[in-house]
């Protein structure tokens, strides 16, 4: 009963809106829990405050009051008139100008975009001759050193005859340093798939042969093979053979030699 009649006094104020956050928090969870003669109370707290608009006096806006009010509203009407005056009042040219700047940086970046394409293919362009010119060096380099090894008279020739008496022979020139030159004329092409593999046989006793380069002749059967550095040593070498293999070559040889030439 202590509680109802706490909660009783908070009623009228419940029903104005009037209560704090915590009060109004307390006073709704005590109705929550169901008590009748609080709820009751509160109803007739509700009556008593709806019933309290009929009780105040009947009032009209005085003169004053509605001067100021017609005042106020003209002097917001003549604030809308002015800005809209000044909107109306931007020059042609001035538009003009914001649309012209517009299209200015419209085109400013597109030109902006197209300059970096224009850059990024040329920057491809001249990587792609840098490699090309870099391909030639090589090739320049490479031709050079064939050259060398086939004129230089410390080179030793060797005649790799074939199997096949039809079979065109192929000349090798060995330069201690500077590697090995294979050449061939007319030389039967491989089957699809398969390329001509040189090998250095060694002259160590039961010696596996040693695998070297591949090489496969052109159309006309010719062909210039460079082994700049090869897997053997001269001396310790006994003969190279050619043997047809699968293409990228063999470990070990899978065919007989076509063409063997021992070294003097």
């Amino acid at each position: 009963m202590s509680d109802c009649a706490k909660f009783r006094e908070m009623l009228e104020a419940y029903a104005l809106g009037a209560l704090d956050a915590p009060e109004r928090a307390a006073l709704e969870a005590h109705l929550a829990t169901g008590c009748n003669d609080c709820a009751k109370a509160l109803a007739e707290a509700r009556w008593l405050v709806s019933q309290l608009a009929y009780l105040a006096p009947e009032a009209a806006p005085s003169d004053m009051l509605k001067g100021r009010l017609l005042q106020t509203i003209r002097a917001e009407a003549q604030a809308a008139k002015q800005s809209a005056a000044l909107k109306s009042a931007i020059p042609f040219w001035m538009w003009a100008g914001v649309a012209a700047l517009f299209v200015v940086t419209i085109y400013s970046a597109w030109n902006a975009q197209r300059l970096q394409r224009d850059i990024q293919a040329t920057n491809q362009k001249a990587a792609a001759i840098l490699l090309q010119h870099r391909d030639l060096e090589a090739q320049l380099e490479a031709a050079k050193r064939e050259a060398t090894i086939v004129t230089d008279p410390a080179s030793v020739k060797i005649a790799l005859a074939s199997t096949d008496p039809q079979t065109p022979p192929l000349e090798a020139t060995w330069h201690s340093q500077l590697g090995i030159v294979l050449t061939g004329q007319k030389t039967p092409v491989p089957s699809s798939n398969r390329v001509l593999q040189l090998w250095l046989i060694p002259k160590a006793p039961g010696g596996k042969p040693i695998p070297s380069l591949t090489i496969r002749p052109d159309a006309d059967g010719k062909f210039v093979l460079l082994v700049a550095n090869p897997p053997e040593l001269m001396v310790q070498t006994k003969a190279l053979a050619i043997t047809e293999e699968p293409e990228g070559g063999s470990p070990q040889p899978t065919t007989a030699p076509r063409w063997v030439g021992g070294i003097s």
